[in-house]
C-alpha cells in the first residue's frame, strides 16, 4: 500500500493524507478483548505498518539509558505568540514546528523532535491557543490547529503523521523498529489511541471510574507485556510510546486528584513504563506542571467545580 501525492494549497499547506494508517480493523481485531500476536502472523505478508513508499533512514537503536544521556540540551523555550505578536519570517527555508505547550497532540511531535536530537534543526514556535494570532490561520495553517510543521516551504499537520514524517525525513536515531511483527503491533496500537482516549475520558464526568476506563488501562497493561521485550511497547523507545505518554501525563494526576484512582495500582507494566519514560530527556523537556494539567482538565470536564 503506497503513499499518495500530497495536495499543496496556495499557501504551501499540504494535505497529510499521503501518510495513511493501514487499517488493522480489517483484521477483525477487537482492541479491548484481544491483541494476540498470533493474529499478526497470518497477515504479515499483506499488512505492514511501514509498507509505505517512504525513505526510512535507519540509525542506531534507542534505549532508555542512551536517550537519558543523549543531548541533555536545556532548551530555552520561546514565549507563546498571541494575537498581538508578529509572525516569524515565514517560508524563508527555516524548518519550524508550531505547538502549544499544553496540547498533548503537539507534545507528541515535540518529543519526537527532541528524541531525534533536532533542537537545532527544527525551530520551536509556540502558539497561544486562547488568543491565536490571525496570521497563523491565514498564512501558515488554515485548520488553525497545532501541531503543524513548516518544512521546505510547505506546511503539514496531524500529530501522528508529523511524528512519522520527522522520524523518516530527518537525521537522528530511528524511533521505529525494522522488525515486521513489531511494525504490525505498532499499527494496532496506533489505531487504538482514539478509542483509548474516549474510554478513559468516559469516566471524567461521572462520580467514579467506570468499567470501560478500567478495561482501557488493562488493555495498555497487557500491550506493554505482549512482546516481553523491555519496558516499552515495542521493546525499545518508539513512536508508540511517544504517542501515548502525553495522555498518561494528564490522566495520572487528574484521576488521582479527582477520583483518588491510581492508574498504576496492580498494573506493574504501566508503572515501569512511566518510570522509564520519565528518564527520557527528550520527553522530560516537554513536561508540564501536573497541577496546571489537573486544573485544565477540571475546567474542561468538571464544569461544576
Amino acid at each position: 500500500m503506497g503513499s499518495t501525492t500530497p495536495a499543496i494549497m496556495s499557501n504551501g499547506y499540504v494535505s497529510t493524507s499521503h501518510f495513511p494508517i493501514i487499517s488493522f480493523l480489517s483484521l477483525n481485531l477487537n482492541p479491548i478483548k484481544s491483541i494476540s500476536l498470533s493474529n499478526f502472523h497470518s497477515h504479515q505478508k499483506h499488512h505492514h505498518f511501514l509498507s509505505l513508499n517512504l525513505k526510512i533512514r535507519r540509525k542506531n537503536v534507542i534505549t532508555a539509558s542512551s536517550m537519558a544521556s543523549t543531548r541533555k540540551m536545556e532548551e530555552i523555550l520561546p514565549p507563546p505568540l498571541d494575537s498581538t505578536s508578529d509572525p516569524p519570517s515565514l517560508f524563508d527555508g527555516t524548518t519550524r514546528l508550531y505547538v502549544s505547550y499544553t496540547c498533548p497532540y503537539a507534545q507528541r511531535v515535540w518529543i519526537t523532535r527532541n528524541c531525534k536530537g533536532l533542537q537545532d534543526k527544527i525551530e520551536l514556535v509556540a502558539i497561544d491557543l486562547k488568543n491565536r494570532p490571525s496570521w497563523y490561520k491565514e498564512k501558515v495553517y488554515p485548520p488553525n490547529k497545532v501541531p503543524s510543521l513548516e518544512y521546505k516551504n510547505e506546511v503539514r499537520g496531524e500529530s501522528l503523521d508529523l511524528m512519522k514524517f520527522i522520524d523518516s525525513h530527518f537525521e537522528g536515531p530511528s524511533l521505529f523498529p525494522s522488525d515486521l511483527v513489531k511494525q504490525d503491533f505498532a499499527g494496532v496500537l496506533f489505531s487504538y489511541i482514539d478509542s483509548f482516549h474516549k474510554s478513559v475520558t468516559s469516566s471524567f464526568k461521572e462520580d467514579g471510574v467506570n468499567a470501560e476506563t478500567g478495561a482501557a488501562f488493562d488493555y495498555i497493561e497487557d500491550a506493554l507485556s505482549k512482546l516481553n521485550d523491555g519496558p516499552f511497547f515495542l521493546g525499545q523507545l518508539s513512536l508508540v510510546d511517544i504517542a501515548y505518554v502525553p495522555f498518561f501525563e494528564r490522566y495520572i494526576p487528574f484521576l488521582k486528584d479527582v477520583r483518588s484512582y491510581d492508574i498504576t495500582a496492580a498494573r506493574p507494566m504501566i508503572a515501569m513504563w512511566i518510570q522509564e519514560m520519565n528518564k527520557i530527556e527528550g520527553y522530560k523537556q516537554t513536561q508540564t506542571d501536573p497541577k496546571l494539567l489537573v486544573e485544565s482538565y477540571k475546567k474542561r470536564f468538571l464544569t461544576k467545580l
